[in-house]
């Protein structure tokens, strides 16, 4: 359940990331999103490959430079920092967590190097010793322990060095964390156990996460609130159980139908709902159909939306 008095920790207004700009070649990777994610929330963002998931946490992070938009954390506008020392100043704050735990790790790194990159960095240690003490408290945060710290990337599976890239993304006790699809690699008996993990973490550490992912039965797990990405655009907004039980906007409605079931009798008879883009209208915006719950849309679209959520609601 929100609880709605928590302040927001991230506002995010009017977002634009374009590349190649003015050229014929321009990818408008991000289209004017505007979302928000309050203090111990986790808002999930999902939508197919290319719609510009990872763009979106990667331009919030400042891995790039917004093309256009404010992105507020705690009431300060990072999209306009431009100096090294501020740019490092927002990011013990916020870490990301990358989707491949196999590429994001340095191969010619020891573990403890690895987790300390970001002490080194922003918070060097008086000696050795201290360093290691505080690497090692890293690891058995997320199940690892000391004895890891002396091997390489290469020795550990899948799901220990998505273990590693957190115990990394921790080490300066950042009080947001981006997920940039951080199961996606892993095998399925492995996702359970790192999404177990971050919801751990996240009560005991404080944290705050964007949560990236395709998978929309394991974002509305995860979740608090979901956005639903199509293309640069967010095209549905609402709480987790009000976008899974509820979602209305035709490209949700299309995720949705292709969610498996472990029923073999439903698998039989499921049918996948193909999405066919409509040009947007001249005032499509995001517009409210129930309490909290967005969709990107006409006027005139927003009252049958309303409609065909309330009979869902009634039957």
């Amino acid at each position: 359940m929100l609880n709605t008095n928590r302040k927001k920790l991230l506002e995010v207004d009017g977002l634009k990331q374009y590349f190649n700009k003015g050229q014929k070649t321009e990818v408008r990777a991000v289209d004017d999103i505007s979302f928000y994610i309050e203090e111990g929330e986790t808002f999930g963002l999902v939508g197919e490959s290319g719609c510009g998931k990872s763009t979106t946490g990667r331009s919030i992070i400042r891995l790039y430079t917004p093309t256009a938009g404010r992105i507020l954390f705690d009431g300060e506008d990072i999209a306009r920092i431009r100096s090294r020392a501020e740019i490092l100043r927002f990011r013990r704050d916020a870490q990301m967590i990358f989707q491949d735990p196999y590429a994001s790790l340095n191969p010619r790194m020891k573990v403890k190097d690895i987790v300390a990159e970001g002490i080194d960095l922003h918070d060097p240690a008086k000696n050795a010793r201290e360093r290691d003490e505080r690497v090692y408290r890293m690891l058995e945060l997320v199940g690892l322990d000391e004895s890891h710290a002396d091997r390489y990337p290469h020795e550990f599976s899948g799901g220990q060095r998505q273990r590693i890239g957190i115990a990394r993304a921790l080490a300066l006790k950042p009080r947001f964390i981006v997920c940039d699809e951080p199961i996606s690699a892993l095998d399925v008996s492995i996702q359970a156990q790192v999404v177990n993990l971050l919801q751990d973490l996240q009560k005991s550490q404080n944290l705050t996460y964007l949560f990236i992912a395709h998978d929309l039965s394991m974002v509305k797990f995860i979740s608090d609130r979901i956005g639903v990405m199509y293309y640069g655009k967010l095209v549905e907004v609402g709480p987790s159980e009000e976008i899974y039980n509820y979602g209305v906007h035709p490209y949700t409605e299309s995720l949705l139908s292709a969610i498996p079931l472990p029923d073999p009798e439903y698998e039989r008879s499921r049918k996948r709902i193909a999405y066919i883009p409509q040009p947007p209208g001249a005032d499509a915006k995001l517009r409210a159909v129930a309490p909290g719950h967005f969709v990107y849309c006409t006027e005139a679209e927003a009252t049958a939306y309303q409609e065909k959520r309330n009979k869902r609601v009634c039957s």
